[in-house]
């Protein structure tokens, strides 16, 4: 006989990291990339903490070892595999719109803007927050990641939240993950789609990067 599937909605705990000033002009929301960890991730942000900024780093709720060698057992997350993907989707999406609120519970929404920046997996992962949670996203940063081609661009309500978005594509020139044609191929998705952005190209590989956080923070 095969297996049947059976499906159910279960309570579980997660985490975000914050750091930054308590009475912001801005809030930005920072989505890590495959095998990273939240904390880390942060980190890479400190040159945005300037006592005008609160940043927020939501953890993927798939956490695993990156080795198995003895002593070197190092941790990391995930927001989705190919595995149950829609699922995952829908569970990652529903936590983000759940910090976003638990934000929000101390701070006054209309007093600040709101930036999302999603680095390589995460990228994916701003996107279909942006586009499908009930979150109001000001400024959406896709960093060395794609817009997710499941991404229905053909729903109004998708293009509208996306238009919305103040949407910025950042990539690096010698970026192994992130090619040229698949940025052609996510600036002609949008641009089919009357879907406006920026193209912030930069002479790195695949990583953060200083001075243009300082420019994205400043334009």
């Amino acid at each position: 006989m095969s297996a049947h599937e059976h499906r159910l909605t279960v309570a579980r705990s997660s985490r975000y990291f914050t750091r930054g000033a308590v009475a912001p002009l801005e809030v930005w929301f920072l989505c890590h990339g495959y095998g990273q960890l939240a904390a880390r991730f942060l980190e890479k942000f400190a040159v945005l903490d300037d006592g005008q900024r609160y940043l927020v780093a939501p953890e993927g709720l798939s956490r695993f070892y990156l080795s198995e060698r003895p002593g070197e057992r190092r941790v990391g997350a995930s927001w989705m595999t190919r595995e149950d993907r829609l699922a995952e989707i829908e569970d990652y999406v529903r936590y983000l719109d759940r910090v976003y609120d638990d934000v929000f519970g101390s701070l006054d929404r209309a007093q600040v803007s709101v930036h999302a920046l999603g680095f390589s997996q995460g990228a994916a992962t701003v996107s279909r927050w942006a586009a499908l949670g009930h979150a109001r996203v000001d400024r959406l940063v896709l960093w060395g990641g794609e817009l997710p081609p499941d991404l229905d661009l053909t729903r109004p309500r998708v293009v509208e939240r996306l238009r919305a978005a103040r949407l910025t594509l950042v990539h690096g020139a010698t970026d192994e993950y992130f090619a040229p044609k698949v940025v052609a191929g996510i600036t002609a998705r949008l641009d089919a789609h009357g879907i406006s952005y920026r193209a912030v190209p930069f002479a790195g590989g695949h990583g953060l990067d200083d001075a243009v956080l300082c420019s994205l923070a400043t334009t």
